[in-house]
């Protein structure tokens, strides 16, 4: 019985002393027939078009005057890495929908000629919160030819769903170039945006 009880407290100092890089619960994401219905559901949804144009517009208003954005929103714009952050905390949207926008902008990306690299979620204790990470990271499918740059189109992707205490928090895409020698400039940001929010 001793035994048992202590591989209950082990149970418990592991998930305290979990972090980020060193997560309680790490696995992959695998959805169920059920979710993958849902999700083909939600694609032909009032709800789904409803935010998809929220986020076009908002990328419309940050290109011209981007103090005006949406609270429930940020954009990341540096020389190497461009992204937006939907603070969904801030919004109504429940976990089921962002859950889909979270898969549809990886279905939208692998469209674009990318391959799902790693698709996985953590969960490890934050001091006043319990933080999961859904991640989708993707890569696009180079062409090689020797004597040619790789073209890296708009770079690695990375979209994270963060969950606190099972609540949606945030949502946040990232396009991350290389600026080396060997691949071409990276596509415009833009021009993502296009792709991805038709």
């Amino acid at each position: 019985m001793a035994g048992i009880w202590d591989y209950i407290k082990n149970i418990f100092k592991e998930a305290e002393e979990s972090s980020p890089s060193n997560p309680a619960i790490h696995a992959m994401i695998e959805r169920s027939e059920e979710e993958r219905a849902a999700f083909q559901q939600w694609q032909d949804s009032l709800v789904k078009r409803r935010l998809v144009d929220w986020l076009d517009n908002q990328y419309a208003i940050y290109r011209v005057t981007p103090h005006d954005i949406d609270e429930a929103m940020d954009f990341l714009d540096t020389p190497s890495s461009k992204g937006f952050v939907i603070h969904f905390y801030k919004t109504n949207y429940n976990r089921q929908e962002v859950t889909h926008f979270f898969d549809f902008l990886k279905e939208q990306i692998k469209g674009l000629n990318y391959k799902v690299q790693i698709s996985d979620t953590r969960t490890y204790n934050r001091k006043d919160w319990v933080e999961t990470v859904e991640r989708h990271y993707l890569k696009p499918r180079p062409q090689f030819e020797k004597g040619v740059k790789i073209d890296q189109r708009f770079g690695n992707i990375t979209i994270e769903l963060v969950l606190r205490n099972d609540r949606v928090y945030q949502l946040k895409l990232q396009a991350t170039s290389y600026r080396d020698h060997l691949y071409e400039e990276a596509e415009e940001f833009r021009d993502l945006m296009q792709a991805i929010l038709r």
